[in-house]
């Protein structure tokens, strides 16, 4: 068996059977010759042999943590009184180690009662240094007991200090996968802002100019297929945005692996598909290309065909029949995209009152890459939406 499965096999064990080892090797080593009447002495009393009484004050002292974990109050008394016993007698075993131990546990595990515990342990340690201080010898002064209860004291507050330790990483890290969940939350929102205002968009344009049609047959079945092939992409651009939410969802529903490969990654080339949907929804847009791009743009492309998308929906929605002009520029660090859209007064303003939110993603999405972006209404009253993308490869 590897190691790795082994520490997999190990953590699988109840936390009792894990400690089991760490309070056997406390009292096999109480029993060793060399550390026999070399351990932990509080007071000046003579070191005594090993008896039966001894064994089961190395017993409450050493395998009382295997408990530590699961019930440490338990593990603490159990500790102190063999701890108690251990000097009252004169042992002086190595097991009174085990003292500090149980305290570093109790102060690390312990959920509740815990100021309540504390003051039990103390008001119980004053009788048991007024009992070792009358069976001494008289050697021992007030400032021993003092500075044995302040080093019991700091086992306590290294516990302590640990608990407080893991409680603000765990906080930590719960703000962080919260923070996470919340990007991607709006992420996604921004995705399906912009595919659903924009096909839907079309789609409504598509349907309303049909209405005036009935008496043009071939152009009304024409306004229609553009209608449903809009439908058809929105579902498609749906699906998508259903693999982020769910890895297992299956895309090829409805459409080819091509059509769902290319959905995946918009590139600027696809510009074209979304003016001509535009036309067909009744805008007069003119499209203008330049430029090689590189192998790789990371995601550019995306964000490039999304600043299109969204310009041409607001100007579809608030300057219907207004004529529009897309300007893409593609070169070997950046992608520059440039929509404006003629009008005056009226037009332009609602252009602008109602592309907050829309606009107001694309300007962070282009922030994110680097890059510069800008929209607002120009000195002859129409709408400029600009966005200037560097092409680095950054994901």
């Amino acid at each position: 068996m590897s190691l790795q499965g082994a520490g997999q096999v190990w953590h699988r064990l109840d936390v009792t059977l894990r400690d089991l080892p760490l309070g056997t090797l406390f009292l096999v080593a109480s029993f060793l010759p060399g550390l026999r009447g070399h351990g932990t002495q509080v007071g000046d009393l003579p070191t005594r042999p090993f008896d039966a009484l001894a064994v089961v004050a190395l017993t409450l002292e050493c395998l009382s943590l295997v408990v530590r974990r699961r019930w440490p109050v338990i593990c603490l008394g159990l500790v102190a009184c063999g701890f108690a016993l251990d000097q009252l007698c004169g042992y002086h075993s190595a097991a009174g180690t085990t003292l500090l131990v149980a305290l570093i546990s109790a102060g690390f595990h312990l959920e509740q009662r815990r100021r309540t515990t504390v003051v039990l342990l103390s008001v119980a340690y004053v009788p048991l240094a007024i009992a070792l201080a009358r069976l001494g010898s008289g050697g021992e002064t007030a400032t021993e007991f003092v500075t044995f209860y302040l080093t019991l004291a700091l086992a306590w507050g290294a516990g302590a200090w640990l608990r407080s330790t893991r409680a603000a990483e765990a906080a930590r890290r719960e703000r962080v996968a919260a923070a996470t969940r919340t990007a991607e939350r709006i992420r996604i929102a921004r995705e399906l802002h912009d595919v659903v205002t924009h096909h839907v968009t079309a789609m409504v344009v598509q349907a309303e100019a049909a209405r005036y049609l009935t008496a043009a047959p071939e152009r009304l079945e024409q306004s229609l297929t553009a209608v449903s092939d809009t439908g058809r992409r929105a579902l498609t651009d749906l699906r998508h945005l259903l693999d982020l939410l769910n890895p297992g969802h299956d895309t090829d529903h409805g459409g080819g692996p091509a059509e769902a490969t290319q959905v995946r990654t918009p590139a600027v080339g696809r510009v074209l598909t979304l003016v001509e949907q535009t036309r067909r929804a009744g805008q007069p847009v003119d499209l203008t290309e330049r430029g090689t791009p590189p192998a790789s743009t990371g995601s550019a492309d995306l964000v490039a065909y999304r600043v299109v998308q969204e310009a041409l929906t607001n100007a579809l929605k608030y300057a219907h029949g207004s004529r529009t002009s897309v300007q893409v520029q593609r070169g070997e660090r950046e992608i520059t995209v440039e929509v404006s859209t003629d009008g005056t007064g009226s037009r332009a303003t609602a252009v602008a009152a109602g592309s907050g939110r829309g606009l107001a993603g694309l300007r962070e999405r282009v922030d994110v890459l680097g890059g510069d972006f800008s929209a607002g209404c120009g000195p002859d009253g129409g709408f400029t939406v600009r966005a200037r993308i560097p092409a680095d490869g950054t994901s």
